[in-house]
C-alpha cells in the first residue's frame, strides 16, 4: 500500500480538530499495557504490586516494618487491600493545583516523593505513574491515611475522585490503607494469582530482613493467612533455594557501599547442572538482568579462571568458560541506589552501567579472597567447572555428529509421526501419545489438517537424572525435538515451533501421570519456553463411561461419576477406563481430541521457586530427600490406582 492510500483524500480535513489530547486516567484507559505490560492476569497482579512496592519503599526509607495485604471478593471480582505502618501519604494541600497532596498522588502521571532523594534514598516506584495507574484502572478505590494524630479517607473510581478528603478521626499511628477493585471494564478477569503473589512476598521478605508481610486471602474457604519475615536476609534466600539441593559449599556472601549504591549478593555451589540467579534493584525483580549481572557474571568468572591458571595442581587442556563456572551455581544479587535506569514501567532490566564496574570489582576480590582462604571449597567449586567443561565439549562433539546425520533437520521429520496436512502453527497441535495401540486410535480419530500424532515407546528418560549427552542419544526425546522444530536447551528457538499447541495425552492411571511427569521435567529443563509461552496442555481422557440404555455419559472425575449417577439412576453399565487404547477412535475424538468439547490444562509456572524444589525432589538424585517428601505428604494422596 503506498503512503496516498492511507491519507486522507482531502489534506485540509486533517488539521488541529483531529488531534485528540488523553490526560492522566483517559490515557492509562485507552493504552493500559503501556502502563502494566498486559491486561491479562499478570497485569491484574501488576496493579497489587504498584500498592506493595510503594509499601515496601517506606520500610526502605526506614519508617515502616509491617505490610498486611487481604485479599477478598465483592460481586464475584477480587479486591485487594494493602496497609503498612509508614509514615502515611501526605494529605496537605499543594497550592499549584489546589489539592491536596493525596489527591494529586492520585490522579497525575510523573508526581510524587521519589524523584529526588530528599523523601526516598531508594525506591522501587521510579516514574511517579504506580498508584495513579492503579486507580485509573480501578472500579473503585478508597485510601485512608493516618497521619498528623487523624485519619483522612478519601474514594475515587476510574482514576476520578467520587468524594473529598475527609477527615475521619483521630489516630496514635500513622499508616497507609489502599484498597481497590481492578475493573472489569479493562480486564477479561480479575483474579489475583495466589501463587505469584506468595512467591514475591516471600522474595521481598528474604531482601528486606527487618520486614513482616502478612497475606489473608478470604477469597475461598477455609481462609488461608501467612506471614512472610526472614532473620538471616538473602543467606536465607539462599537456603530456601537450596533447600532440595545437595550443596557443594558453604554460603558465600558480601554487603558493600559505594556512594549511593549499595550491592549486596549470596551464592553457594550445588550438585545440579544449572544456575540459578535471582536479581533485583530496590526489591524489584529484574527478569531479564541487566548490568548489575553482568558484573557478577564478569567477576565471577574471572576470579574462578584466575584461581584455574595460577594452580599448578590444575590440568586441562578444555577451555572452561563462563558458563562452565556457572554450573550448579545459586546467586541471590540485590542493589539499591537512587535513579536506576530501568526499562519501561515493568523494571526487568537495568542500565547503569555504573553498577556494572562495581560488581565486577567487588565480586572479583570477594571471589579470589574466598578461593585462597577456603580450599575445600575452592576444591569442590573448581572440580565442577571442570567437569561441566568436559561435558560441554563432550555434547558439542555429539552435536556435530548429530548435525552429519541431520537429526534435527526440520526437512526429516520421525518416521512415527502422523504430520497434519496445514502447516501453519497458529492452527496446528500436536499429541504426545503414550503407546501404540492408542497412537493407533488417535491417528484415526484426529482431525488430519491440523492435528499431528506422535506416540511414545514407553517412558522417556528422567533428564533430571541424566547428563546432556545421554539426553540428546534417547531416540523419543529426540523424535520430540526434531517433531517441534525449535531445537533444545541453547539452540532453542520458539520462532522455529512447528505447533503452538503441545498436547500430552497419556492414560488415566499411575502409569500415564509418570509419563507426564517425565514430559514436564524435560519440557521444564530443556524447553522451559514453551511452558512460559502457554505452549504445552495436558488432555484430560475420561475416567469413566456410563450407559445406559442409548445414553452415554462420560465421567472426568469420581465426583462427576457420582453426580451423574444420581441423575440417571443406578441401573447401568458402567466402565471405567485404564487406558486410551480401550477407546475406539470415534469416542477419543468426543471426549478428548475434538476442540469443541474436550477439556484441556494448560501448564504454567504459578510459583517458580517452589517448581523448581518440586523437579529437584521428585525427580532427582537424592533417594532420601525424596522419600521424605513422600511421607510427609502421603496423607494428600486421595486417589490411588494400584
Amino acid at each position: 500500500m503506498e503512503p496516498a492510500d492511507i491519507m486522507p483524500t482531502d489534506p485540509d480535513e486533517y488539521n488541529a480538530s483531529k488531534i485528540i489530547v488523553l490526560e492522566g486516567a483517559q490515557g492509562i484507559r485507552k493504552r493500559p499495557a503501556m502502563y502494566i505490560g498486559s491486561t491479562g492476569t499478570s497485569g491484574v497482579l501488576h496493579l497489587l504490586y504498584e500498592v506493595i512496592d510503594n509499601s515496601v519503599d517506606e520500610t526502605l526509607a526506614g519508617y515502616a516494618k509491617n505490610i498486611k495485604i487481604r485479599l477478598y471478593m465483592d460481586n464475584d471480582v477480587n479486591m485487594a487491600e494493602v496497609t503498612d505502618d509508614g509514615r502515611g501519604i501526605p494529605v496537605d494541600i499543594m497550592p499549584k493545583y489546589n489539592k491536596s497532596a493525596l489527591e494529586v498522588i492520585m490522579t497525575t502521571l510523573h508526581k510524587g516523593g521519589k524523584f529526588t532523594g530528599d523523601a526516598y534514598k531508594v525506591s522501587g516506584g521510579l516514574h511517579g505513574v504506580g498508584l495513579t495507574v492503579v486507580n485509573a484502572l480501578s472500579e473503585f478505590t478508597e485510601v485512608t491515611v493516618k497521619r498528623n494524630g487523624h485519619v483522612y479517607k478519601q474514594t475515587f473510581s476510574r482514576g476520578n475522585p467520587t468524594s473529598e478528603l475527609t477527615q475521619m478521626g483521630d489516630s496514635s499511628g500513622t499508616g497507609t490503607t489502599i484498597k481497590f477493585k481492578p475493573d472489569k471494564e479493562i480486564f477479561p478477569a480479575t483474579t489475583f494469582d495466589s501463587g505469584l503473589l506468595k512467591d514475591r512476598l516471600r522474595y521481598t521478605s528474604f531482601l528486606n530482613p527487618s520486614i513482616s508481610i502478612t497475606l489473608t486471602d478470604e477469597r475461598f474457604e477455609p481462609h488461608e493467612t501467612q506471614t512472610y519475615t526472614s532473620a538471616d536476609g538473602i543467606s536465607d534466600f539462599i537456603r530456601f533455594i537450596n533447600a532440595d539441593k545437595a550443596p557443594l559449599t558453604s554460603i558465600i556472601r558480601s554487603k558493600q557501599q559505594e556512594g549511593d549504591i549499595v550491592i549486596e549478593y549470596a551464592l553457594q555451589y550445588n550438585s545440579t547442572y544449572d544456575e540459578r540467579l535471582e536479581s533485583f534493584v530496590n526489591n524489584i525483580r529484574t527478569p531479564e538482568g541487566g548490568t548489575h549481572v553482568i558484573g557478577f557474571h564478569s567477576g565471577l568468572t574471572r576470579a574462578i579462571l584466575n584461581y584455574i591458571s595460577k594452580s599448578k595442581s590444575i590440568k586441562t587442556e578444555i577451555k572452561v568458560t563462563g558458563e562452565d563456572v556457572r554450573e550448579g551455581l545459586s546467586a541471590v544479587l540485590s542493589v539499591l541506589m537512587q535513579n536506576p535506569e530501568f526499562e519501561g514501567q515493568t523494571k526487568e532490566k537495568l542500565g547503569n552501567t555504573r553498577v556494572k564496574n562495581l560488581l565486577e570489582t567487588d565480586v572479583y576480590a570477594n571471589m579470589s579472597a574466598y578461593l585462597e582462604e577456603h580450599p575445600v571449597d575452592a576444591k569442590a567449586i573448581i572440580e565442577k567447572a571442570l567437569m561441566a567443561a568436559n561435558a560441554r565439549e563432550s555434547s558439542r562433539k555429539a552435536r556435530e555428529l548429530a548435525r552429519k546425520k541431520s537429526i534435527f533437520d526440520s526437512s526429516v521429520l520421525p518416521g512415527k509421526l502422523a504430520d497434519c496436512i496445514y502447516d501453519d502453527p497458529t492452527k496446528t497441535e500436536i499429541f504426545i501419545v503414550e503407546g501404540e495401540s492408542a497412537g493407533g486410535s488417535s491417528k484415526s480419530g484426529r482431525d488430519k489438517n491440523t492435528q499431528a500424532i506422535l506416540p511414545l515407546r514407553g517412558k522417556i528418560l528422567n533428564v533430571e537424572k541424566a547428563n546432556y549427552e545421554r539426553i540428546f542419544d534417547n531416540a523419543e526425546i529426540k523424535a520430540m525435538i526434531t517433531a517441534f522444530g525449535a531445537g533444545i536447551n541453547e539452540s532453542f528457538n520458539i520462532e522455529g515451533l512447528r505447533y503452538h499447541k503441545i498436547i500430552l495425552m497419556s492414560d488415566a492411571d499411575v502409569d500415564g501421570s509418570h509419563i507426564r511427569t517425565l514430559l514436564l521435567t524435560f519440557f521444564y529443563r530443556y524447553m522451559k519456553k514453551l511452558i512460559e509461552a502457554g505452549n504445552i496442555y495436558i488432555a484430560q481422557p475420561p475416567l469413566y463411561k456410563i450407559t445406559k440404555g442409548k445414553e452415554v455419559y462420560y465421567c472426568y472425575s469420581e465426583e462427576e461419576l457420582l453426580s451423574k449417577r444420581k441423575e440417571v439412576g443406578d441401573k447401568v453399565d458402567l466402565q471405567r477406563y485404564k487406558g486410551l487404547g480401550e477407546m475406539n477412535p470415534e469416542q477419543l475424538w468426543e471426549t478428548t481430541m475434538n476442540p469443541d468439547t474436550r477439556m484441556l490444562k494448560k501448564v504454567t509456572i504459578a510459583d517458580a521457586m517452589r517448581t523448581e524444589q518440586l523437579f529437584t525432589v521428585l525427580m532427582g538424585v537424592d533417594v532420601p530427600q525424596r522419600r521424605k517428601f513422600l511421607q510427609e505428604h502421603a496423607e494428600e494422596v486421595r486417589v490411588l490406582d494400584i
